[in-house]
This record gives C-alpha cells, sequence and structure tokens, in this order.
C-alpha cells in the first residue's frame, strides 16, 4: 500500500468519524433525546474502549492465548485490579505500563 493510500485512509477514517458525531450534535438536541437514550450514550465510549482493549489482551486475531506466558493479559488483569481498587486511570496506566514492562524483561 502506497503511502498516498494510507494517508487517505487515514483521513477519510478521521472525516467519517467527526461528521457522525458532529451529526448527533447539530441535528438533534440533546434535549429532544429520551433519558434512557442519554443515560446508554454515557457507555459507548468505555464499551468500545474495553472491546479494543480485550481483543489486544487475548491474543492475535483467530488465536487466543489465555495462558501465564501472555504478559500483555497479566499486566492487563493487574491494571484492572488497581482501577478496581483506585479509581484512578493515571495510576492504572501507569501501573499497567510498569507491569508490561517488568514482565516482558524479566521474564519474556
Amino acid at each position: 500500500m502506497s503511502q498516498i493510500a494510507i494517508w487517505l485512509a487515514i483521513l477519510g477514517g478521521m472525516l467519517a468519524t467527526y461528521t457522525t458525531r458532529l451529526s448527533f450534535i447539530l441535528l438533534v438536541p440533546p434535549d429532544r433525546m429520551p433519558p434512557w437514550f442519554r443515560r446508554g450514550l454515557r457507555f459507548v465510549a468505555p464499551a468500545v474502549l474495553a472491546g479494543l482493549v480485550s481483543t489486544e489482551l487475548v491474543g492475535t486475531p483467530g488465536s487466543l492465548n489465555l495462558t501465564a506466558d501472555n504478559h500483555k493479559l497479566l499486566a492487563g488483569a493487574i491494571a484492572a485490579l488497581v482501577a478496581w481498587r483506585s479509581r484512578n486511570a493515571w495510576l492504572t496506566i501507569l501501573t499497567g505500563m510498569a507491569a508490561l514492562w517488568i514482565l516482558g524483561r524479566f521474564f519474556g
């Protein structure tokens, strides 16, 4: 794939994402949305993030790696425990990154 094609794909994805989000803001005022719909919208971003992260933690496309040798999964579990106990996003990120580095460095 050429450099131009890659940049066109990136820009096209950005444009599609931006116009989709902008359409919600411009076409449907928040006060016209039902309350149940507004409550549900709060969970879209965490659900998408969880889907992206969980697929990265459990293996590559087409394979599932749930063993103790999967350093990403172990670091993710440690980060999830820190997130659950501390409710601090920065501490969770730093702990997950440190755990992944330590596991890869000393056990990889």
